[in-house]
């Protein structure tokens, strides 16, 4: 089993759909399961985006449990969009959110923590579809509340069910083919980095746009999972990060 992570420029918009479709399918062929974990369509300003949806009203300011709410909805709106993608595709998949996802959280709303994982549903869905598709960025706490986790709190959703689920490693799909020397929105020179150490990927991680959580990171060398990030668009082989 492997978890495919597909952030908010991978799902932005048909056509890249296609290419997250094309690795789900070359992910099926080679690990016979996968884990999709998805993150909102686009970015900010886009109509699905989190951050857009935190802006329809100022009320969310004095409610944090409604404002995780619909911030949490940027995610289920992206796994019905690539689950019928997929079922159009011929890829038979079964969504899991809310109490079927196992994922129960605690601490305070926009910020949460995973507690733990049940992963009975998930290993029951398993027996009837390869291919299980998990909104990332959101829990439920113990009163059944939805909770978010942080800015980027996808990637801890993917590492925390790698860890649950013993997959073999989490592939993160980015608008750059890997991990690079240097921001290429801001540096000129750069290039990209083979395979890192989890050490040396948490030193890359503080930045203002870290390529994932890191949060996530800290969990992936709690549970000795490894990281495989890589082009949504390329065929170039990515970084590893290894413990």
């Amino acid at each position: 089993m492997i978890i495919q992570k597909f952030g908010g420029v991978a799902m932005k918009d048909e056509m890249m759909r296609l290419n997250c479709i094309d690795h789900i399918k070359k992910g099926l062929q080679e690990f016979g399961e996968v884990i999709i974990v998805v993150s909102a369509i686009g970015r900010y300003g886009d109509p699905y985006s989190t951050d857009s949806l935190l802006q329809l009203t100022d009320a969310f300011s004095s409610s944090p449990a409604a404002s995780d709410l619909v911030a949490s909805c940027g995610e289920l709106i992206a796994a019905a969009v690539l689950s019928a993608e997929l079922a159009q595709a011929g890829v038979t998949n079964t969504i899991l959110h809310g109490v079927r996802a196992g994922i129960w959280t605690a601490g305070d709303f926009g910020d949460g923590t995973i507690s733990h994982i049940d992963t009975s549903s998930i290993v029951e869905n398993l027996s009837q579809t390869r291919c299980i598709i998990i909104p990332g960025f959101q829990g439920m706490d113990k009163e059944g509340r939805i909770m978010t986790l942080g800015r980027g709190g996808s990637d801890l959703t993917a590492i925390a069910l790698a860890g649950a689920l013993h997959a073999s490693h989490v592939e993160f799909f980015k608008d750059v083919p890997g991990v690079m020397t240097h921001d290429p929105r801001e540096v000129e020179s750069y290039h990209k980095l083979d395979h890192l150490t989890m050490d040396e990927f948490l030193v890359l991680l503080d930045c203002d746009r870290p390529i994932i959580q890191k949060r996530a990171a800290l969990h992936a060398i709690k549970t000795a999972t490894p990281l495989y990030i890589r082009g949504i668009a390329s065929l170039e082989s990515g970084t590893w990060v290894t413990p």
